[in-house]
């Protein structure tokens, strides 16, 4: 007589930045290894993990809503990620929740997930974890560091549809922006072997992943913290330099896109590389702002050097599309900083931006600095700056009609009474999921044809503020440098 086991089940949110995301993905797989099922809604949940987000105020605030949420539904609720960093803050909302851990702590969670949740593992059938050619620890890196950044078992379950995946390449921040308490959340930088993250893209791309986006704290830094160390990749030792591993990332020919890059000087690099149509011709570049007393006082890197810089960049990959954030109203900005700013934008003329009026984070230095802008200026300057902004990607992206680009296919646009799969939303190779624009476009004589993950050419005919309208006028073969996966084939 045999006893069927009940399978455990547990509900997860996910908050937060792409890095977030990732640790996410990297938790979800254990789950799954260890034999859990994850559950989709809070009814279906004996017990719920929340990732959080502590950045900024309004994050903290998602976070401990979800959490009272979760508690409401379940009962049973385990912390993890960024403001677990700040479990007082937790603790003082929310008593109840059964466990709290720090953010990149899959061994912890998954240790409170077994008290909270017992398996009674059957000896014949139980799950064994099986690590991925490539992805296991190199001998002369500490067990900590092998563990922390998922080099061990490589994940297996994805949070992102599958032609794009986030690749994480390294953890923490040596920076010490006024503004922000990331070091004090996740530590000081450690990076992960050259060879385990192309060991990692090499899988996503052989499963049918498309577009490979590239994220870190300081992905300019990656590989300082371990001095540029080579490992193995398919026979070949590379260092850990962000030039290098873009180089071996381009050869896979999949969409390479490079997140969260400093200016700093070898980034000339890489835009080469964009040039040459090795990685994709697009950088996320967290500028901030560009009045040289405010970046001082921010304390960011390379101060009153951007347009130069800018420039260099453009000189050498003309087709370079970048994208930035920026803060309004840090303390002391006057009027005159503000002006700079918008002349910068001027100048500039970046293709994305995005911007946030400041706000006070939990031990950030910046709450110290004298001269805080009153919230309803912070407000006036955010629109008049978003203006600005507006304008200029009306005229950047009217320069692109006429023109036949690439587009990588995220979901159809069908309404009732249309022919299936005729109507697509998609994004050129300058957009980034979920903060950039995308791309409306009719399939024409591709209707039906179009898969989500494609990636067309479409005849761009209409824009506005963000976005672009068009037609598919052809559906090339995707030949990666990558064997597939047979159901993966086109």
């Amino acid at each position: 007589m045999t006893t069927e086991l009940k399978q455990k089940r547990v509900g997860f949110i996910s908050l937060g930045c792409p890095k977030a995301l990732v640790d996410s993905e990297r938790i979800l797989t254990q789950l799954r290894v260890e034999g859990y099922e994850v559950a989709p809604s809070y009814e279906d949940a004996d017990a719920v993990i929340v990732n959080t987000c502590g950045f900024i105020t309004p994050a903290v605030e998602e976070s401990l809503s979800a959490i009272g949420e979760a508690l409401d539904a379940t009962g049973k609720v385990i912390v993890t990620g960024c403001l677990g960093e700040r479990p007082e803050k937790i603790m003082e909302r929310h008593p109840k929740v059964a466990a709290i851990t720090g953010s990149e702590a899959v061994d912890e969670v998954m240790g409170h997930v077994r008290e909270l949740l017992p398996i009674e593992m059957d000896a014949f059938t139980g799950n064994l974890p099986v690590a991925a050619p490539g992805m296991r620890p190199q001998p002369e890196v500490p067990q900590r560091e092998n563990v922390a950044h998922g080099d061990v078992f490589a994940p297996s379950v994805k949070l992102t549809p599958r032609h794009y995946a986030y690749v994480k390449i390294a953890e923490g921040c040596n920076h010490t922006c006024a503004f922000c308490i990331i070091p004090k959340l996740r530590g000081r930088q450690v990076s992960r072997d050259a060879g385990a993250v192309l060991y990692e893209a090499f899988r996503l791309v052989a499963g049918g992943t498309k577009e490979l986006m590239i994220i870190s704290q300081d992905t300019s830094a990656y590989g300082v913290d371990v001095r540029y160390r080579e490992s193995e990749f398919q026979g070949e030792q590379v260092r850990a330099h962000l030039t290098d591993l873009a180089v071996k990332l381009g050869e896979l020919g999949a969409w390479v896109r490079m997140h969260y890059v400093y200016p700093y000087p070898h980034v000339e690099k890489i835009v080469e590389l964009m040039a040459q149509g090795k990685i994709l011709p697009y950088l996320d570049v967290p500028l901030q702002h560009a009045s040289p007393t405010i970046l001082k006082a921010m304390r960011r890197p390379g101060a009153g050097k951007q347009l130069d810089t800018i420039r260099r960049w453009r000189e050498i990959c003309p087709q370079l599309v970048i994208r930035s954030t920026f803060i309004v109203g840090f303390p002391g900005e006057t009027e005159e900083d503000f002006q700079e700013l918008l002349q910068f934008l001027e100048d500039a003329r970046l293709d994305r931006v995005g911007a946030f009026p400041y706000s006070d984070v939990d031990e950030a230095d910046a709450n110290k600095l004298p001269n805080p802008v009153p919230e309803e200026v912070k407000q006036e300057r955010l629109a008049r700056f978003m203006e600005v902004a507006q304008r200029i990607s009306t005229e950047k992206l009217a320069e692109k009609v006429g023109r036949v680009m690439e587009v990588i296919i995220d979901e159809f646009n069908d309404e009732e009474g249309d022919l299936p799969g005729s109507k697509l939303i998609g994004r050129t190779r300058g957009d980034a999921p979920g903060i950039d624009g995308q791309v409306y476009l009719a399939a024409g004589d591709f209707a039906g044809q179009v898969k989500i993950g494609d990636i067309v050419r479409a005849r761009i005919e209409d824009s506005d503020e963000y976005d672009l309208y068009g037609e598919v006028v052809e559906r090339p073969a995707w030949n990666p440098n990558v064997p597939q996966l047979g159901h993966f084939r086109h």
